[in-house]
């Protein structure tokens, strides 16, 4: 029951960090919050096995601070490199005899 509550969380971190951060226009609505959801259950998961109690504060504090923290940084480093890609690919497009040419 506590990993349903911590993958809530993961995902309630991923959803915010989605719409307090910028560039959220250049990937989908769901791919930040899945991805603090995901690391919120590997790190809980983790930490179980490592012997940490299910009911203690801090196995709740690192699991949640290390989706928040993963789920923030996707979307810095994904928002740049899709614009960057995006433009390639405009260019690229754009003049579709110039590439034919070059090779």
């Amino acid at each position: 029951m506590e990993l349903m509550f911590v993958v809530l969380g993961g995902a309630i971190l991923g959803l915010a960090a989605r719409y307090a951060l910028p560039r959220r226009r250049t990937y989908g609505s769901v791919l930040v919050p899945a991805i603090g959801a995901g690391v919120a259950a590997v790190m809980w998961v983790g930490l179980t096995w490592l012997g940490w109690p299910w009911d203690g504060t801090w196995i709740w504090v690192v699991s949640l601070a290390a989706s928040g923290v993963a789920a923030a940084a996707s979307a810095l480093l994904i928002g740049p490199r899709r614009e960057r890609g995006d433009a390639v690919l405009f260019e690229r497009l754009a003049r579709p005899g110039a590439s034919a040419r070059n090779a």
